[in-house]
């Protein structure tokens, strides 16, 4: 006999052996064309985590359905490659090494040389990385190890400098002064979809600005104008005031000049549309607060710059790169007393200083409070600054001459993209139906952003990060022709003008840092900046796979098949990742999105570590197990935009105080089930001998068993297929729990003691464990794998010789998939099954309403149709078996015994012998009478609405109708009941 299961399941020694097989049999890692695999490939890339930090929850649960989906694809023998690796983060990860700096040693970035800094971030990277491929490990991600790949690696640096220069020779990168996001923590600027918009209680400061020379306007003296600001501290960079030409007042205004307050400078007032009318009456937040009078800073504001630019207003930037208020960026006439004691002072510092001079000078109107949203850095957390500033751009929406041949040319319809520019190469697959997202709803979000996507800013003011690949130099190219020619082909140039005259910019293709040396020693000078994260990020589906080589690894995986996120990066990456993989690789880099929920606790809040409310998946593994925590992860995975995990304290053995979550236990709870099931199905397979199976001899909770596996495989194949994760789980849940253990393990138990009836039961055991146990490996891995080892040694065959075989393997995770077997399918045992069940489940109803000790012997009669009748004395074994009855009958005609515990089951009566006191059944009775009495009342009242009857399916309505005559038919019953009580008594 073979040594079984142990009677403990213990999750960390299971999840140490499984990771013993599967690391020493390489089987996570995929070779391009692999015949063996008939050339089916199937190709996830990660999602590269930061290296800023350790994984928390959301990872877990992004990790635990990639893992699903590669560990589904793998068992039906595709060439899975999971592409593994990590972001370096740029913004972030600066941001938390010069903190650590500054805390430990006092010490800023600008203390170190360049060279010296980097090489302290690059530590921290190989510190969070180390332990990022640990926890990805601990949870049971199957990716291809021997991949891994790094944003910064020398493969992605190559693929990097590579797009950059092919971009800059197409025109599609340039340089331009503009109005910027710009983050004064970190003093870098921010894309777009790189600011967080929060609502924040702010105020509205009217601030009055006194006319040059007063006006009348009808009869009354006017002396000033009044703005209204939520942003005082801008009024510094104040070159104009706008009104609205509609505005009554404006044929007396327009044209005159204020003087600015602090300041001194003389400024027009000018005529502008944007300027909203006030009205206090008015349900429009603007035109409510609004005096009709704009302040213009095109320095400082969006909005303001627009205006500036169709009146060409002077620009003047009265703020440093940290946001403190400063005269060496562009503001010239701060000579004023006033103005020079602001000099130095933090943005809001000087918000505060300003309003309080305006206050002392009898200059403040008023302040109203305002609720408004202000953006945020979704680094620092800090409110952005409109900044002025130069920057390298992509233009997204610029025709690419030489796609539209394979892409096509013109607008997309209904939009103002082209279809053969970047913006065009990421919408058009989702409006040909190449791209599909999961759910839905986000294809609009997707679809929105790129039809309004301005150009993107691509250069970041750090030191982490691929520098930008461009030299620049004073002087046009036809200056600097004889510098140039040497370099062929090896360098593109443009020249562009600037506040100091003509510049002329090289970028240099991959792989030639000769020439790089030599425009050094010509006095070329290299770009301070490095590139945005998203610009690697953006490659990494094709980057990671040896791209601009023709590798092997990209024509065996590239496009890939899905990507798994959240739906905060769908602007940030998905659609940057579609530009670039049309434009350099040629085709779409995946054909799915799928995006997860997001993780909650209790309350409804984000889990971050200043609420103290994140869990630790390490800290989940250890208490429950990484099975657990996986099952209760996917479970949670349906298609609602936010999921919650209630989050409880709980002490470690060391003393550490952690987070863990109840919801866990459900996940404990179930791997504990399969343990102690599987366990004893084992026990049951000693002396197991395929050849003894005879098919003809299956009884009917062996088909029935079949056929809801077959049904489950089917069901559960199908889900996965749909990118669907607790839909599948469920179902599993219910056949492992519900058919397996608790009826057909329950009916095998006696004929595992006959000779006679033992093979068939031992073979359908066996073959069944097998086939669950690969249907749940993708969700559950470890304990699968550990089950399924077993099962090796103590059935190594599992076959139904004539109905279906489980082709054996030397570990689960590459194991075939189970395939539905048609001919399995019987619905006639499905349907007697259930029959029989209902009669059970309702003996064991009356035997727990009555506390009828669990050991006491039943004798049960049971009244219904011929049909019914027939399928219940054909199994009255079976159901004399699980319900405990000594005594069993069944017919068409049977008569209530006196004081019988009754129970209706649709057109069926069962009967529980000397079961009842009268008085309380008859209680029991009248309340059953009232519940049937209101059901009926409301299928009759739908019947009776003709709007149901005409416009429902008619199905809907057949099954109404079906419905109303089973609850006449049950009252009928128990007024027949009832009346017999009354006769009776």
């Amino acid at each position: 006999m073979s040594e079984q299961l142990p009677k403990i399941y213990e999750s960390e020694t299971i999840e140490r052996q499984a990771n013993e097989i599967w690391s020493s049999h390489q089987y996570f890692h995929a070779e391009p064309h692999d015949d063996g695999k008939n050339g089916k490939a199937f190709t996830i890339v990660i999602p590269p985590p930061n290296v800023t930090a350790p994984l928390h929850l959301g990872h877990a649960l992004n990790n635990t359905l990639q893992d699903i989906l590669i560990r589904f694809r793998r068992m039906q023998q595709y060439n899975t490659l999971w592409m593994p690796g990590t972001d370096h983060a740029g913004i972030a990860t600066q941001t938390v090494v010069e903190k650590r700096i500054l805390s430990e040693e006092g010490r800023r970035r600008t203390d170190f040389k360049r060279e010296d800094f980097v090489g302290r971030v690059q530590a921290w990277k190989d510190e969070y990385e180390a332990r990022i491929i640990e926890q990805l490990k601990a949870m049971g991600c199957s990716c291809d190890w021997q991949r891994t790949r790094f944003t910064m690696d020398d493969m992605c640096v190559k693929a990097v400098r590579s797009a950059f220069f092919k971009l800059f020779r197409d025109g599609l990168i340039y340089r331009g002064k503009r109005l910027v996001n710009w983050d004064p923590a970190t003093q870098t600027v921010l894309a777009d979809d790189e600011v967080e918009h929060e609502t924040v209680q702010g105020h509205f400061w009217y601030m009055r600005y006194p006319l040059v020379e007063p006006v009348e306007i009808n009869g009354e003296q006017f002396e000033h104008v009044t703005v209204a600001t939520t942003r005082p501290e801008t009024m510094l960079g104040d070159t104009a005031v706008a009104m609205n030409p509609a505005d009554k007042r404006a044929m007396y205004l327009l044209g005159k000049e204020v003087r600015l307050p602090i300041v001194g400078r003389v400024i027009p007032i000018i005529a502008d549309e944007h300027v909203v009318l006030p009205d206090p009456d008015s349900e429009d937040e603007k035109a409510k607060f609004s005096t009709g009078f704009l302040k213009v800073t095109p320095a400082h504001d969006p909005d303001d710059w627009a205006i500036g630019e169709r009146h060409g207003l002077q620009v003047i930037n009265v703020m440093a790169p940290d946001g403190s208020i400063s005269d060496k960026y562009g503001w010239e006439d701060a000579d004023e007393p006033e103005a020079q004691s602001l000099l130095g002072m933090d943005r809001f510092e000087a918000r505060e200083a300003i309003v309080e001079w305006f206050r002392q000078e009898n200059l403040l109107e008023d302040v109203r409070e305002y609720v408004h949203e202000v953006g945020h850095s979704y680094r620092s957390h800090v409110p952005i600054e409109p900044y002025l500033s130069d920057q390298w751009y992509i233009a997204v929406k610029k025709p690419i001459g030489h796609l539209a041949k394979k892409f096509g040319q013109g607008l997309i319809e209904g939009t103002d993209v082209p279809v053969n520019s970047l913006a065009g190469l990421a919408l058009k697959p989702l409006l040909d139906g190449r791209l599909r997202f999961t759910p839905e709803r986000y294809a609009k979000t997707y679809q929105t952003w790129l039809e309004n996507l301005r150009d993107w800013p691509i250069s970041r003011q750090l030191w982490w990060g691929h520098r930008i690949p461009i030299w620049s130099k004073s002087g046009d190219e036809n200056q600097l022709q004889s510098e140039l020619s040497k370099f062929a082909d090896q360098v593109h140039s443009v020249t562009m003008d600037s506040d100091d005259g003509s510049i002329t910019y090289i970028s240099v293709g991959s792989g030639h840092e000769d020439v790089e040396k030599q425009l050094e020693t010509d006095g070329w000078t290299r770009d301070e900046d490095v590139l945005d994260t998203w610009f690697s990020s953006a490659l990494w589906p094709f980057s990671t796979m040896g791209w601009p080589e023709d590798t092997p690894e990209l024509k065996t995986f590239y496009p890939g098949d899905v990507l798994c996120t959240a739906r905060e990066i769908i602007t940030l990456w998905v659609s940057r990742m579609l530009m670039m993989g049309q434009y350099c690789a040629g085709d779409i880099p995946f054909s799915d999105v799928y995006i997860h929920a997001m993780i909650q606790d209790g309350q409804g809040r984000k889990m971050s570590k200043s609420l103290g409310n994140g869990i630790d998946p390490l800290v989940a593994i250890d208490s429950h197990g990484a099975d657990a925590m996986r099952f209760t992860l996917a479970s949670m995975a349906t298609d609602t935009q936010d999921i919650r995990m209630p989050v409880a304290a709980m002490t470690l053995p060391d003393g550490r105080q952690v987070n863990t979550s109840p919801k866990l236990d459900i996940g404990r709870n179930f791997c504990n089930k399969l343990w102690n099931a599987s366990r004893f199905a084992m026990m049951n397979l000693d002396g197991i001998d395929p050849a003894g199976f005879d098919s003809g001899k299956l009884d009917i909770t062996d088909k029935w068993i079949l056929s809801r596996l077959t049904d489950t495989i089917a069901e559960t194949t199908r889900s996965l297929d749909g990118y669907k994760y607790s839909e599948p789980l469920a179902l599993l849940y219910r056949f492992f729990w519900n058919d397996f253990c608790d009826w057909y393990l329950e009916w095998a138990k006696p004929r595992m003691q006959n000779k006679q009836k033992r093979p068939v039961a031992q073979n359908v055991l066996a073959f069944v464990l097998d086939q669950t146990l690969r249907l749940l490996h993708p969700f559950v891995p470890f304990i699968t794998e550990g089950i399924f080892q077993k099962l090796n040694e103590i059935a190594p065959v599992r076959r139904l010789e004539g109905l279906m075989e489980a082709k054996n393997a030397g570990a689960l995770v590459v194991a075939e998939w189970p395939q539905k077997v048609d001919s399995l399918r019987d619905t006639d045992a499905e349907k007697q099954i259930d029959i029989i069940q209902t009669i059970v489940r309702t003996v064991r109803d009356i035997r727990s309403n009555r506390n009828i000790p669990p050991k006491e012997r039943l004798v049960v009669s049971v009244k219904s149709q011929q049909e019914i009748v027939e399928i219940l004395e054909r199994n009255s074994e079976l159901i004399s078996q699980l319900a405990g009855i000594m005594e069993f009958n069944a017919g068409t005609d049977i008569v209530k015994p006196a004081n019988a515990a009754v129970s209706i089951a649709g057109v069926t009566e069962v009967y529980v012998h000397e079961a009842i006191d009268p008085e309380a059944e008859q209680l029991r009775l009248e309340k059953q009478k009232q519940q049937i009495i209101k059901a009926k009342e409301s299928v009759e009242a739908k019947l009776a609405n003709e709007n149901f009857v005409t416009k429902a399916k008619p199905e809907v309505v057949a099954r109404a109708k079906a419905r109303l005559a089973q609850l006449v038919e049950q009252l009928n019953t128990v007024e027949k009941h009832l009346s017999e009580f009354k006769n009776s008594g």
